[in-house]
């Protein structure tokens, strides 16, 4: 089992949009993202830690403009805590390992598929393309993905 933590020098590398939205608690402007249209095969890890967190298989389109899925790839990698900042409740996504901050989650994602939508910002991810999970470790997780 591979082990993901939370390490300075993964942190000391990170742009600075990177690091104010992980370790800051920040946003990426909407429709800035780079995987906001992401439309490959793979899976989406914590930039910090690494921890495997949603398949593409489980992303949607939702409009708002940043990368929406309908449910975490593991749902132990994934923390969600009280957010009551901006004077309103939300739910706030951190990984677990990494401690990032990853977005938010709301309930107006597709019914069908549990009614969930996690909106997470792009600079928090690393995606690996279904051809590269092997190589690097996440093969493990092959058959969550389409394609």
């Amino acid at each position: 089992m591979p082990k993901y933590e939370r390490r300075p020098e993964v942190i000391d590398a990170l742009t600075p949009e990177q690091y104010h939205i992980t370790q800051e608690n920040g946003t990426e402007r909407p429709w800035t993202g780079v995987y906001n249209d992401e439309k490959r095969v793979g899976i989406y890890v914590d930039i910090v830690s690494g921890e495997p967190l949603f398949a593409s298989s489980d992303k949607f389109e939702s409009g708002c403009g940043w990368p929406s899925f309908t449910k975490p790839l593991v749902h132990d990698h994934v923390t969600e805590l009280a957010d009551d900042s901006l004077g309103m409740r939300r739910v706030e996504v951190r990984s677990k390992h990494g401690d990032s901050h990853l977005g938010h989650v709301f309930n107006d994602g597709p019914r069908d598929r549990g009614g969930l939508r996690y909106c997470i910002n792009s600079a928090s991810l690393r995606f690996i393309p279904q051809e590269d999970m092997e190589a690097e470790g996440y093969g493990t997780y092959l058959d969550q993905v389409e394609g």
